[in-house]
């Protein structure tokens, strides 16, 4: 682990997701801020929220992200693809710990500059999740483990360097599993299928009301697709052993040069 620590593309990698997650965080939650307020007569109607365009923007946004600072991070932004890559034996332990550390980070500040802009929007609650009126909390964590399932296993199967077959965008694909993913869990809990996302509004808000969902849940979904898909879907013929040397050393071609070249990131790029 200290050899990674010295890497200068470490750091690179961790900054970009602390910047990539900012961004990503800001601008999806921005999107569902932004409230319609229908006119029924003479009066404005209650808010109403366009589940679509949210659930858009939140793709979009992360397929953006990925196409630019895949090559840098690999563009994980969410602590259950960090930890679904982890049980992949794909990254160590350190930069597992770093990447969901300036996530986590990203997400908050990026919230709270949010919380500022948005200051005189009418009962702003800064995009935080909550279960819906009839969803108690085991239905939400179901919803929560089947949305990030599918989102993780996309990201392991776009992202599989044994695989010849990929001739589309890896960022677009992941892009529209998190589009899926929003598209079917908004109504039921908000959508959180990323922690650190949860965590941002969560924090900034005030309120932590069911919050454990939004950890628990994506983070069992995200470590059941790593493990189905490695040992089940498409197994690996590497040692066990060699492959949780990763965890302690990371992969080695990522930094096979002097740290100086970013083109030695492809997590993000089909092969």
């Amino acid at each position: 682990m200290a050899s990674e620590f010295k890497k200068k593309m470490f750091w690179r990698a961790v900054v970009a997701e602390f910047l990539a997650m900012s961004l990503f965080i800001f601008i999806s939650i921005g999107s569902a801020l932004g409230y319609n307020f229908p006119v029924v007569g003479n009066e404005t109607a209650t808010a109403t929220q366009d589940n679509v365009k949210v659930s858009l923007a939140f793709g979009i946004a992360i397929a953006t992200m990925a196409q630019s600072v895949g090559h840098i991070s690999g563009a994980h932004l969410n602590p259950a693809v960090t930890l679904g890559l982890l049980l992949s034996c794909q990254i160590s332990l350190l930069k597992a710990f770093m990447y969901i550390v300036a996530q986590c980070l990203g997400a908050v500040v990026a919230t709270a500059i949010l919380s500022g802009v948005t200051s005189s929007l009418p009962n702003n609650s800064l995009g935080l999740n909550a279960l819906a009126d009839g969803i108690n909390s085991g239905q939400g964590l179901g919803i929560e483990i089947i949305a990030t399932f599918q989102l993780v296993l996309c990201v392991l199967a776009t992202t599989d360097r044994r695989r010849n077959d990929i001739s589309g965008s890896a960022p677009l694909a992941i892009g529209l599993s998190v589009a899926l993913g929003h598209l079917l869990a908004i109504d039921y809990t908000g959508c959180g299928i990323n922690p650190a996302r949860s965590l941002g509004s969560a924090l900034v808000a005030r309120n932590f009301t069911n919050h454990w969902i939004f950890w628990v849940g994506p983070m069992l979904g995200g470590a059941s697709a790593a493990l189905i898909y490695d040992f089940i879907l498409a197994p690996r013929s590497s040692d066990l052993t060699d492959r949780m040397k990763v965890w302690t050393s990371g992969q080695v071609e990522e930094y096979d040069l002097d740290g100086d070249d970013i083109n030695t990131r492809v997590e993000m790029k089909p092969k």
